[in-house]
């Protein structure tokens, strides 16, 4: 019998791709599925930003690079957040990432032990939770509310506050249900931190390029206050269809950042050579692929919430970013996860049941509109006939 740590007991999982190799395995016996389950842009990556990759492999860059990252990558990382953001940041203080999940990872390992606390967003991305509960301190969901268009509440948030609080986990554009939290309570947040001033924060914006309405994304990097306790989270995998490159990148506090680095020579060592060039020409080359992409995605999503809100007992808010619907489903009778299961088994079309990703998404689905237009449209209509098949 081999003996691992009990900790391993607690590790949750990551249920879209659970999902994925399910849709895949029925596609492989000759079914028609239509995958709205994963969150993954359905573009090719931008031709300039391969050949980026190409030209420094040809040009020999296949060795070793620094663990935080080449420096002009991080120099690109930090001009970047000043001219979106206006947030002046040294690049010292800049650590390029294999993704955006080891951000998380190293940043709940850092904070997270029995007895502390750490408050994330619930609907949340499920890794944060299983993150925290890994390290045996105790997850505090932060309630995101549909009737505040799924963005958190800052007086609510600040009222979870305890003195054994040791990190705050927020993220918008959120996933799974496409909210932005707007300045004003961002703005009640950062000041109610006032009272806190030994609880880190680690802000999600891998959405950050994916809002629509004409929203401005509300980076936490604008508050000067916040930068010497606050962890950034971003990357490539979403705003430019990099998913597959597992690039991202992160900000930390100088206290941190040393840390951070002792972590990444202690597992991965480096990020590979030939995707940090490719993120340098992401960053500074053209940007009307990442542009057309997210026009296409604002098409869908208008055309999805259209259409989830025709069909019975169904209704749709509409998200104000990323590239996800979380529509209601409470009055069709099912359970969220009983409805996403058999409408993959019986419908054909793969998508997630809200309690993967928390306690407050019980009564939703998710949806992502990284399909085909057509292909959401037939996905939809495969689901109303479901329903209609089924009532309660």
């Amino acid at each position: 019998m081999l003996h691992t740590i009990s900790n391993f007991a607690r590790l949750g999982d990551e249920n879209a791709f659970a999902v994925l190799a399910r849709a895949n395995q029925l596609a492989s016996e000759g079914r028609e599925i239509i995958n709205l389950g994963i969150g993954q842009p359905d573009f090719k990556t931008p031709d300039h930003i391969v050949r980026a990759a190409i030209e420094a492999l040809e040009a020999g860059e296949h060795g070793y690079t620094p663990a935080i990252g080449i420096p002009r990558l991080r120099e690109v990382v930090a001009e970047d957040l000043k001219t979106r953001h206006g947030a002046d940041i040294n690049p010292a203080n800049v650590m390029i990432m294999p993704g955006g999940k080891v951000t998380m990872y190293m940043a709940i390992t850092l904070f997270g032990e029995p007895g502390a606390d750490i408050l994330y967003p619930d609907p949340g991305f499920p890794i944060y939770r299983s993150m925290i509960e890994f390290t045996g301190a105790r997850p505090i969901p932060v309630p995101l509310r549909e009737e505040n268009g799924f963005a958190f509440s800052a007086e609510e948030l600040l009222s979870l506050i305890t003195p054994e609080t040791r990190l705050i986990i927020v993220n918008s554009p959120s996933n799974p249900t496409g909210g932005v939290t707007p300045k004003e309570e961002i703005d009640k947040l950062v000041k109610g931190l006032e009272a806190w001033p030994d609880v880190a924060i680690m802000s999600d914006e891998i959405y950050s390029r994916m809002t629509f309405d004409g929203l401005e994304h509300q980076s936490l990097t604008s508050y000067p206050e916040l930068k010497d306790r606050l962890i950034l989270l971003n990357g490539w995998s979403k705003t430019y269809a990099m998913t597959g490159w597992r690039l991202g990148f992160s900000v930390w506090p100088d206290a941190l950042y040393d840390n951070v680095r002792k972590l990444a020579v202690n597992s991965y060592s480096c990020v590979n050579s030939a995707a940090q060039f490719a993120g340098i020409a992401a960053i500074t080359g053209p940007q009307d692929p990442a542009d057309a992409m997210m026009a296409e995605f604002d098409t869908r999503r208008k055309a999805v919430v259209k259409a989830l809100n025709g069909l019975p007992n169904v209704s749709c808010a509409t998200p104000k970013g990323a590239f996800y619907a979380f529509p209601n489903i409470s009055e069709t009778g099912f359970k969220s996860k009983d409805l996403s299961s058999r409408l993959l088994e019986e419908a054909g079309v793969a998508t997630i049941g809200g309690p993967d990703f928390g306690v407050y998404g019980e009564g939703y689905i998710r949806l992502s509109y990284a399909n085909s237009l057509e292909n959401i449209l037939k996905a939809v209509e495969r689901i109303g006939d479901f329903l209609e098949a089924n009532k309660a």
